[in-house]
Order: C-alpha cells, then structure tokens, then sequence
C-alpha cells in the first residue's frame, strides 16, 4: 500500500467540466448493434450453420442498463458510430500544427477549472495529462495544454488506465508537498470512442468521451471561499489480466491487425467484479481509519464510474444500514465509464452541498489493478 504523511494545508481549489456536443442513447446503440447483428449474420449465414462462424447476438437497452446502470454516453461524434457498415467513429486526423483532439477536450475543461479557482497561466507551473489512453506518444498532450494556454513551467503526460486520475492528484501533492510546484492543472482528456469495438454486444456500450480538470495548489494561495483540504492519498496495484488493452505499436512487428480480436479493451467482468470490490472496501475502511473516522463518517464517497451494481455492493459494504444513494452519487448513468474521469466528475458535481468541516473520499479503481484514493475535507480560506 503506497501512503504518505502529508502536510496540511494542500487543496483542490477549482473543477471544470467539457462534455462533448455528441450524445446517444442505450436504445439509438442498440438499433445500429442489432441492424449490424443483422447484417453479419445475414452475410455469414452458410459459415453459421456450417458452425466455423459464430452469430452474433442481438442485444436491448433494458440488459445495458441493468448490466451496468448505463443509460447515455457522451461522444466526440455521433457519426459513423452508428452506421451498421462502419460502427466506428469519423474523426480525420489533423495535422500536426493544429491542436490535438485530446489537447482541444483538455483546454475546454482546464479553463473552466483554472475560472473555478480564480487562476491565470501565470499561476501555474505544472501540468499533469493523465488518461486511460493517449492519442500519440509524444509529444505529451499536457506540453501541448501547457503552450496553448501559455504556462510557464513543465508537463507530462502518465497513465494508470481508470486509477489515472487519482493516482496523478497524488503526484500533484507530492509535487507541491516537495516543492517542485506551487500550484499543479491536472487535465483528463478521456477520449474513448475510437478504441472501443461497437461490434460487440458485450463492451459496445459501456464508454463514454468526456474532459474533466482539477487545479491543486497551498491552501496559503488559495482565493476561493472554500476548497477541499487533503488529508490523505493511497494508492495500490495488483497485477492481474482480468481488464486488459494490448493496443499498440508492436502489432507492426507482429504483422497482425492493431485493431483485431482482443487488441483493445477486454474484460473478464465477473471476475472483475468478485475480486475488486472487497479489495476496494478494504482500501477505503483504511483510508477512512487513517483520517479519524469510520466509513459512516465520511459524507461523501465519489467512487469509480464504471459499474452501478460494483458502486452499490462497495457502498453498502462501507455504510452498512446507513446507506443512501446520495452518500455515493452516480454520474455513470448520463455519462457512461468514462475511465478515469468518474469519480471526479462525481466529485465536480456533487460537493456544493457539503459543509465546511465534512470529508469525502474520491477513489477509483480499474486495469492493474489499480486503486487510487484521497480523503478530502472542506475548509473555509
């Protein structure tokens, strides 16, 4: 278990949020998924019932949304994904002088973030891209944030798949605990779409394009008349198949298709399901007990968004009897998994209403495994 002692007085002072224009729904995916069904298996009728080709099987908003509590995924664009003979996004690629996709996504939120904080270019020294995929490997998408917003200092871009976010707040403490930053813009550009296999009835719905940012920085500098105080940070990984993406370059060298079977995101769900969420609980009663309080204490718990019926049996198993669905807000249902953004998405959107003195704990977990969590107080500067 990766944990430190932490010096008071580090915050989260500003979030931003940038959805994208494009949005479809559980049924308008399952009308496209179900006319391609119907097409391949029209196609390959001979080959299906000779038995060397597999049908595929049709799917229904209603299994969707009580496999995971998905209703809407947001995305960079609607078109092609829903054409039976394409069922993958159009997005031309751009040439190098323009902005990048990811940088683009990332800008619309940082600047929401840096309002939110009362901060200019000038504030910030550090950038953190942190996502569960990049579009390029280099040069890094948070170098390219930086110029485009004109800051002064250095980024870098890391990855933790689901666990990016929460693992890079932690280095951003740890930045400005060790005084190589003053005040951090973390930017999480989670641009999903165009990896995922809309030909698969068993993954086609489950992400969701969107940007979240956040701006970390001393309580001494803060200006915003509260902010988020953190008290503690964790994080810990297991190796493990179970979520898996062998996406990338050396399917060139192996002379096989980088988009083929089991080249982008697969999962064994159940087990998944079986051996992350104790793990999970686990790791928060910790978190929790290394803050003073029990589970029940904290008022807030902005979990991963990946999969409604994962955050309920974590949340039970944490309140117990005290349960309610406010203690752990869900965003997945308007927004899908949208990797590492979730909880902080949940945390954007749900921490208005707390109290000066109340703590909360953002945690998310995924590929790794990974768990990343911080236990968070809300303080008046």
């Amino acid at each position: 278990m990766s944990e430190f002692t932490l010096p008071r007085g580090i915050v989260i002072s500003g979030t931003g949020l940038w959805e994208p224009d494009g949005q479809i729904s559980n049924e308008e995916l399952v009308d496209a998924y179900n006319r391609h069904v119907d097409l391949f298996n029209e196609r390959h009728a001979q080959e299906i019932e000779a038995g060397t080709v597999a049908a595929k099987p049709k799917s229904s908003a209603e299994f969707i949304e009580k496999a995971s509590g998905i209703k809407n995924r947001f995305v960079i664009t609607r078109e092609g994904i829903l054409d039976p003979e394409r069922m993958r996004p159009v997005l031309p690629e751009r040439p190098d002088d323009e902005l990048s996709v990811q940088a683009e996504m990332a800008l619309n939120a940082a600047r929401e973030a840096m309002a939110a904080a009362n901060k200019t270019a000038a504030d910030i020294d550090m950038v953190i891209c942190a996502c569960s995929s990049h579009q390029r490997s280099y040069p890094a998408i948070a170098i390219e944030v930086q110029s485009a917003l004109g800051i002064d200092g250095f980024g870098f871009d890391m990855q933790v798949a689901c666990s990016s976010a929460t693992f890079a707040l932690q280095r951003a403490v740890d930045a400005i605990a060790g005084g190589s930053a003053r005040t951090v813009l973390l930017v999480h550009p989670e641009l999903a779409s165009p990896q995922v296999d809309f030909t698969d009835r068993d993954s086609h719905f489950i992400f969701g394009d969107i940007a979240i940012a956040s701006i970390v920085e001393r309580r001494e500098t803060c200006t915003t008349d509260t902010a988020w105080e953190v008290l503690d940070a964790r994080a810990k990984t297991v190796f493990s198949n179970n979520i898996r993406s062998n996406f990338g370059f050396t399917s060139n060298a192996a002379d096989v298709d980088p988009f083929g079977p089991g080249k982008t995101f697969r999962q064994n769900g159940r087990k998944v399901f079986k051996e992350v969420c104790p793990m999970a609980a686990a790791h928060l009663e910790q978190q929790a007990a290394a803050v003073g309080a029990a589970p029940t204490d904290i008022r807030r718990w902005w979990l991963h968004q990946a999969n409604i019926n994962m955050n309920g049996l974590i949340a039970k198993k944490l309140m117990g009897n005290d349960f309610a669905p406010e203690r752990a807000p869900v965003v997945l249902d308007r927004y899908a998994n949208t990797g590492c953004a979730g909880s902080v998405i949940a945390f954007h959107q749900n921490n208005r209403d707390l109290a000066v003195g109340d703590k909360g704990v953002i945690c998310s977990f995924g590929a790794g495994y990974s768990i990343g969590s911080l236990a968070l107080e809300k303080v008046a500067i």
